[in-house]
């Protein structure tokens, strides 16, 4: 596989990472953690939500769902959704289902659910279908800034 905008952004920013490769049948962090034999806990779905109409990013394990009332108060917002397809593609330059908060077209603020970061090591998309980033998790609090919180169920 070539090199993502994630990669290189990765590479730029001094980062250790190791890439996973895999096909892309369905979209989602599950069917890729069962093909890559990594726990779902630790793979993130990267979702691009609006709090208040402010565009942000999600970290959610795999076997989790975002609780978007709990994502507002993260963001001392009154409201979060969801955004459209094309406008997470629009502000991000990735496919969905190939979406990562490394190497976004736009930078967006980060929201990890609190529980994905208690492993040493974490993984999520490299900016590509079927492309999965492995990282320590101490590189990816450095480089994204997360802000941590209870945001799944």
């Amino acid at each position: 596989m070539t090199a993502t905008r994630g990669t290189t952004a990765l590479k730029k920013a001094g980062v250790p990472f190791e890439l996973h490769t895999y096909e892309h049948r369905v979209k989602g962090a599950a069917y890729a953690a069962e093909a890559l034999d990594i726990e779902p806990a630790r793979l993130a779905k990267t979702l691009v939500a609006a709090v208040d109409g402010e565009p942000v990013f999600a970290l959610v394990p795999g076997d989790l769902t975002l609780d978007l009332k709990a994502l507002a108060r993260a963001a001392g917002g009154k409201a979060a959704a969801l955004v459209e397809q094309r406008d997470a593609e629009r502000l991000t330059g990735y496919q969905v289902g190939g979406i990562s908060p490394f190497g976004s077209r736009k930078a967006l603020p980060v929201y990890a659910e609190r529980r994905y970061l208690d492993h040493d090591r974490v993984a999520l998309n490299a900016g590509a279908r079927g492309a999965i980033l492995e990282l320590a998790r101490d590189d990816l609090v450095r480089v994204l800034g997360p802000t941590v919180a209870d945001l799944a169920h």
